[in-house]
């Protein structure tokens, strides 16, 4: 891809679209902007655009596409796959600044956002007015534009499904510069291909999300969680595909291992409500009473004794769910703080298959002499196993890390799994999704990326670009 060297009547033209104050080079830069949350490799734009509009937005791309200067969306930078990361240079369009909540619609349910809002605003926001925006991913610092470019799931998924099951219509800068709308407020639509189904998820490299309407649904009036203790993480997980065969949805279904809930403790300076055992379950469930939710949650702790639970906590005050919950919130970090680097393993599979995945990533701990920490949402079979760097030099490090990664990545697919349940590809997991689709499957990613993107200029190096 040959792509233009950003210049200073480039730069001019940019601070003419926007303003002084808004465009940002060389050691102006801040360092946040070269990196997200686990990338390794330091890549700095040449120019960093604040836009404050989509005309702002859709100006900035026109010029960048009659230039061939690639282009680069970022929200909050909480990823962890290298997604808005500029792998080329050329120009970073922050859309932070784009953070504004447009509409709620109480009639059709839907709110009208900014890219730039983040989860917990949406959440709060909705909350307060006796509204629910299900999407639950643990990162609540995140982007909406984030979320949607990676179809971010998180720990509702089970009863609710992922983010791609609440966009209802979404404002588009195309690359050429173009703003289109994809979807529309109304539930059902079967008026051609669904374009905005393939914007969500598609991780930057088809278009920039400027607004999107959400669709929300009342809000449960009541949740109670329950912590199981069990024995080990296998007897743990493989109780979960009876909880649901038993018709018993919870909200969530979560499962962690004593060393995770440990490093939480440490890291947030709090107790967690028990950290005796070597694996917990924990659940959560909602409905508008609680003796709606009580036969539902009492079954479900029957099959959890009969399977070898140690004991059910419950949770059913505001103060102990909380407790709980934020320190669930707060694994990813913890594990961070354990050791000097980290990769991560964001795979999926059949959730009848999670016991017998863990299983086997639990052998590579030996085999490759590495620690690996996890934790994940068993409900929706999506796992995230950590490898940690702790003393290792660099290349050591670098080469365990490629071997234990294609051992799961090649486990996950014997399996039925996927490269990613919900963190996306970035540039860091393009070798797996290879490996997972083959020739033919890339070749398809690819001639959708160039029928909307000819060029190749916006959000190059991801995903299969």
């Amino acid at each position: 891809m040959n792509y233009r060297k950003v210049t200073r009547d480039d730069i001019d033209t940019l601070i003419g679209i926007t303003s002084t104050d808004r465009v940002f080079t060389e050691d102006a830069i801040n360092e946040d902007y070269s990196r997200d949350e686990l990338s390794a490799d330091e890549r700095y734009p040449e120019v960093l655009v604040k836009a404050n509009s989509t005309q702002e937005v859709s100006r900035i791309m026109t010029y960048a596409y009659e230039n061939d200067i690639p282009v680069t969306p970022r929200g909050q930078g909480t990823g962890l796959v290298g997604g808005a990361v500029a792998l080329f240079g050329g120009i970073m369009i922050d859309l932070n600044n784009m953070n504004q909540i447009l509409e709620l619609d109480e009639e059709n349910l839907t709110l009208t956002v900014e890219p730039g809002v983040m989860l917990m605003e949406i959440m709060k926001y909705v909350e307060e007015r006796d509204m629910f925006y299900p999407p639950d991913p643990g990162e609540k610092s995140a982007s909406i534009g984030g979320n949607i470019n990676t179809n971010a799931g998180g720990m509702r998924a089970v009863k609710y499904g992922v983010t791609r099951d609440y966009v209802r219509s979404l404002e588009v800068v195309m690359p050429n510069g173009e703003i289109m709308e994809f979807g529309g407020k109304v539930v059902k639509n079967s008026s051609g291909y669904s374009v905005k189904d393939l914007i969500v998820g598609s991780e930057g490299t088809l278009g920039i999300v400027t607004k999107a309407v959400l669709r929300l649904l009342p809000l449960p009036k009541t949740a109670i969680s329950l912590l199981i203790p069990f024995p080990d993480l296998f007897s743990a997980i493989e109780t979960v595909p009876k909880i649901i065969k038993a018709k018993a949805i919870p909200t969530a279904i979560e499962f962690m291992e004593r060393d995770v809930i440990l490093a939480a403790e440490e890291y947030l300076g709090m107790q967690f409500p028990d950290s005796s055992a070597n694996a917990y379950l924990l659940l959560n469930f909602d409905g508008n009473s609680k003796e709606e939710i009580e036969g539902i949650y009492e079954n479900v702790a029957n099959i959890c004794l009969d399977a070898g639970a140690e004991d059910v906590l419950i949770a059913d005050t505001q103060e102990r769910k909380e407790a709980i919950w934020k320190a669930r919130g707060a694994f990813l970090e913890a594990i961070k703080a354990s050791t000097s680097d980290m990769d991560e393993c964001d795979v999926v599979v059949p959730r009848n298959r999670i016991a017998e995945f863990v299983k086997f990533a639990d052998t590579l701990k030996e085999e490759f002499d590495v620690r690996i920490m996890g934790f994940g949402h068993a409900g929706d079979g999506n796992l995230h196993l950590y490898v940690l760097k702790d003393q290792m030099d660099r290349a050591a490090f670098s080469d365990k890390l490629s071997k234990v990664f294609d051992r799961m990545y090649e486990k996950a697919r014997e399996l039925g799994g996927a490269v990613s349940g919900e963190h996306g590809i970035g540039y860091a997991k393009k070798p797996f999704l290879k490996d997972s689709l083959g020739d033919s499957g890339m070749s398809l990613l690819g001639a959708i990326k160039q029928a909307f993107d000819p060029k190749l200029i916006l959000n190059p190096g991801k995903v299969c670009s």
